[in-house]
C-alpha cells in the first residue's frame, strides 16, 4: 500500500486529506506541524509527502531540510501544499527537491490526490 505523510497544521485540513487519500486506498499518517513531522517521516518512511510552509514549531521548509539532510530521507518526493503563493514561499525550497507546489485554494482534495499519483506514477 502506497504510504503518504501529511504534515499539515491545521485539523480540519489534514483530516479532509487524510479522509480522501484514505478512500483512495493510500495508507495515510499525519502529523500537526514541522517538528512532529519529521518524526513521522523517519518512522513512517512514507512514498510521498505532503507539507504545508506555515506551521508552528518548525516551518515546512526547515522541516524538509531536515528531512533531506538525513540519508532516509533525501530522495521521498515532496509536494509542498500550502497557501502561500509561489513568490512569496521561502528561497531555500529551490534547493530542497521539491516535486511540485500547490497552492491549497486552487486545488480540489480530488485534485491534490490527481497530483500525488501522477507523481507516484500510479493509474
Amino acid at each position: 500500500m502506497t504510504r503518504i505523510a501529511i504534515i499539515e497544521d491545521d485539523s480540519v485540513i489534514n483530516q479532509m486529506y487524510r479522509m480522501k487519500f484514505e478512500a483512495d486506498g493510500f495508507d495515510v499518517q499525519v502529523a500537526d506541524n514541522g517538528r512532529d513531522g519529521v518524526e513521522l517521516v523517519e518512522k513512517f518512511l512514507p512514498d510521498l509527502i505532503l507539507m504545508d510552509l506555515q506551521m508552528p514549531e518548525m516551518t515546512g521548509d526547515e522541516a524538509l531540510a531536515h528531512i533531506r539532510s538525513k540519508e532516509w530521507g533525501k530522495n521521498i518526493p515532496t509536494i509542498i501544499l500550502t497557501n502561500l503563493g509561489a513568490e512569496e514561499s521561502p528561497k531555500e525550497l529551490k534547493n530542497l527537491n521539491i516535486h511540485s507546489y500547490i497552492v491549497k485554494a486552487e486545488l480540489t482534495p480530488s485534485q491534490v490526490v490527481t497530483r500525488v499519483k501522477e507523481a507516484l506514477h500510479i493509474d
